[in-house]
């Protein structure tokens, strides 16, 4: 009964991360083209309406119009990369080299993931750094030179990838698919016998979710070349199911084993998977709030390495190729498509939303969401806020703000004095109120030899709120402050 009860506890996490995966992926598709023609007519209408005193764009629309040509750029530069030239390239290459190509394609996936977010961090922070400060960047358009290179070159990568895999479904002896397959088992050796704690435990399954969801989508490719090059055959599907199958069970299989013996050696109870949900929904409901700046699948990329770009610009080139558009009708099913998805991401926010806004309120984390990045109290220390400020780089930007704070920045002083809490005088040290008589010990403790002067009623009733806010957040203290500086399953200090 607990084995079922940790597989229902592990497969909820997974699912739950999954469907964040899917939605961040259905973004691109669906609402960032949207987004992208509001950012542009608002540009162009600004001579009309005129610009009394504010920006051009806000934060948030700069940031649209440059995935927009991020995703354009790619797109047009892979169709010089012939697909089918590729496919017999690795097809002509023996076995034991394609495994050997295929476990390297893991590793520079897993590299690119790790780097390719921060050029695309650089490049929004850089194109949303307010025009008055001093840049300490080579600038925006370098910046914007090497993130279309970036997805160029991890969208090349994932088509290797997928070539690879689309081989091994049509290899004859299917030899090369079960050594593909049987190396999803080396991660159980490599895991198993390590010891891990919970934090390394939400990396690996954060890596994990990513990984999956990648596979997915990798099939997918490969289902929609083959049936292409059957002219769209229904019975080459069947053929193609078995295979398909064999490898989503053979990775759900891996996974499984991997974290059941991960936790049972590590003594790791079933109750942590719950915690690494309302940990990734918590990332979720604080991105709709009205300070996030951009959307929260860059929240979902930083937290699982997962980068949606490289992968929907090579599923755009692939549906292209594969799929024929002429005519009004079949232009009026690619609309009626298009709407399906838009749909589809809706509900699916709507339903994540809602689930999202539930564990958090289970796990009695709703307080941290009402609480300002910038603001400290006067018990606490500056380098507690900074540690905050640190974990999300994204939570003091506002798209209603003319600009947004640097993290690397000192702080601007402000008239509320509340923003400094250098600025804050100490309480007093005296209290006016009688205090009440020591009770004599007959056996001090060593640790509490050192004197303290009497506390004002105000500092109890401080460090008793302080002390029930720090009795909700104890257990997920490691999961809210050390997980928000991985990417991709690595710990970044």
């Amino acid at each position: 009964m607990t084995g079922l009860r940790w597989y229902l506890l592990f497969e909820k996490l997974m699912i739950f991360g999954f469907f964040l995966c899917l939605d961040a992926f259905l973004y691109v598709f669906t609402l960032l083209p949207l987004r992208v023609l509001l950012a542009l007519l608002h540009l162009f209408t600004l001579p009309c309406c005129g610009l009394r005193g504010s920006l051009l764009l806000q934060p948030a629309q700069v940031c649209d119009i440059l995935k927009g040509l991020i995703m354009v750029l790619c797109y047009s530069m892979m169709h010089y990369v012939d697909y089918s030239m590729m496919y017999h390239l690795i097809r002509g290459q023996s076995v034991i080299k394609l495994y050997i190509i295929y476990n390297m394609l893991e590793v520079a996936d897993r590299l690119f993931s790790s780097f390719g977010q921060d050029i695309l961090d650089a490049l929004y922070w850089t194109a949303t750094e307010p025009k008055e400060r001093k840049r300490d960047s080579i600038g925006v358009i370098p910046h914007f030179i090497m993130a279309v290179f970036y997805v160029f070159l991890h969208a090349i990568l994932i088509m290797v990838q997928a070539s690879t895999l689309n081989v091994a479904f049509n290899s004859h002896n299917k030899s090369l698919l079960t050594i593909m397959m049987s190396n999803n088992f080396v991660e159980i050796k490599g895991s198993v016998f390590k010891k891990f704690e919970k934090n390394n435990l939400f990396q690996m399954s954060n890596s994990d979710i990513k990984e999956r969801f990648t596979n997915y989508v990798l099939l997918l490719i490969v289902c929609l070349r083959n049936m292409e090059q059957f002219s769209w055959n229904p019975d080459h599907l069947w053929v193609l199911l078995p295979d398909v199958f064999m490898v989503i069970a053979s990775e759900i299989a891996v996974d499984i084993i991997k974290h059941a013996f991960i936790t049972k050696f590590n003594e790791i109870t079933a109750d942590v998977y719950s915690e690494y949900r309302a940990s990734l929904a918590f990332d979720l409901v604080s991105s709709r709030q009205k300070n996030a700046c951009t959307d929260y699948s860059d929240s979902v990329a930083r937290r699982m390495g997962f980068i949606p770009l490289p992968l929907a610009v090579l599923l755009i080139r692939v549906v292209m190729s594969s799929v024929n558009v002429q005519g009004a009708l079949s232009y009026s099913c690619l609309l009626l498509f298009y709407l399906g998805m838009v749909t589809l991401k809706v509900l699916n926010s709507i339903v994540l939303l809602g689930k999202s806004c539930v564990y958090v309120k289970r796990a009695n984390m709703e307080d941290k969401l009402f609480e300002r990045p910038s603001t400290a109290a006067p018990g606490k220390t500056p380098s507690r806020t900074r540690k905050t400020s640190r974990g999300d780089p994204w939570s003091e930007r506002s798209p209603s703000s003319p600009s947004c704070t640097s993290i690397t920045a000192q702080p601007t002083p402000t008239a509320s004095p509340t923003l400094r809490p250098e600025t804050v005088p100490p309480p007093p040290t005296t209290s006016t109120t009688p205090a009440s008589p020591p009770i004599p010990e007959p056996d001090p403790d060593p640790d509490t030899l050192t004197t303290s002067p009497p506390a004002t009623p105000e500092q109890k009733e401080e460090e008793g709120m302080e002390g029930t806010e720090q009795k909700h957040r104890t257990p997920k203290k490691d999961l809210l402050d050390v997980d928000r500086f991985t990417i991709c399953g690595n710990r970044i200090d």
